[in-house]
């Protein structure tokens, strides 16, 4: 009998233990592109040819002419019951075009950029600078990894952080 007392007593401090220990959560290993991406609205967007885009951070600059492309975006189709209410969405044309520069490594410090380029006609775009500082977020919780991003928008007025 002291035996099944001593069972009885065992198994429940172990199922009572389990239940105390903390939640292990586990953090993805993705790692965000450092890059300055940027968008060009659908208005502006037909009125350019293209884009050279410079920034400097920490002391260094990188520089280069942006390999633009048509943006989207996403449409939600209809939903379906089975295999458990699965969804689906397409993409759609939104008239803006975007790009990227690699900027080797990113980091929350400002950014000094310029965006040069030229327009449909042959001429010159405006020049237009910004000193901006990336965007942190911690999308999976504060125990893992930040990400950094560092996201621009020109159009016919200026640019401005996105």
């Amino acid at each position: 009998m002291r035996r099944l007392w001593a069972a009885i007593a065992l198994a429940t401090t172990a199922a009572l233990w389990s239940g105390c220990e903390p939640q292990v959560t586990v953090c993805p290993a993705i790692a965000m592109a450092p890059v300055v991406s940027l968008t060009i609205t659908a208005e502006y967007a037909p009125t350019v040819r293209t884009v050279h885009l410079k920034a400097c951070q920490d002391g260094k600059c990188r520089e280069g002419d942006v390999d633009l492309r048509p943006g989207s975006v996403s449409v939600p189709q209809s939903c379906s019951p089975e295999p458990e209410g699965s969804c689906s969405a397409v993409t759609s044309p939104d008239g803006t075009r975007y790009g990227f520069l690699n900027m080797g490594t990113l980091t929350s410090s400002p950014i000094d950029a310029e965006v040069t380029g030229t327009d449909t006609t042959g001429g010159t775009l405006p020049v237009r600078t910004i000193n901006f500082t990336p965007r942190t977020a911690k999308p999976w919780g504060e125990q893992c990894q930040a990400t950094i991003t560092a996201s621009l928008l020109l159009d016919a007025h200026g640019l401005r952080q996105s």
